[in-house]
């Protein structure tokens, strides 16, 4: 008995250790493409702050990763939000959208 759950507690741990690992590669990912969206909507405009906002699973396979800039343009700061969707399965973006 205790060796049974020594070894369902293991098979948890790496299941969702690895799912953990793949989000925060995502998050970097796609943290990369929101920074390039920010400075080519915004160019030569300090970013001033970044914070990852979370994900959402759309569907079964697509989920959202949001982000959000502190942009200073015309000497007053900005909230923007850019949201990546993207398929899991093959990790395409299917949508990018910048919202003030």
């Amino acid at each position: 008995m205790k060796k049974a759950i020594v070894m369902l507690s293991t098979v948890f741990f790496l299941v969702f250790s690895s799912q953990a690992h793949a989000e925060q590669s995502d998050y970097k990912k796609f943290g990369r493409i929101a920074t390039a969206v920010i400075k080519e909507d915004y160019p030569g405009q300090p970013v001033k702050d970044y914070q990852y906002q979370g994900r959402k699973k759309m569907t079964e396979n697509k989920v959202s990763d949001a982000f959000e800039f502190t942009v200073q343009e015309n000497n007053a700061e900005k909230k923007v939000v850019v949201i990546v969707v993207h398929d899991l399965d093959n990790e395409k973006v299917l949508n990018i959208s910048v919202k003030e």
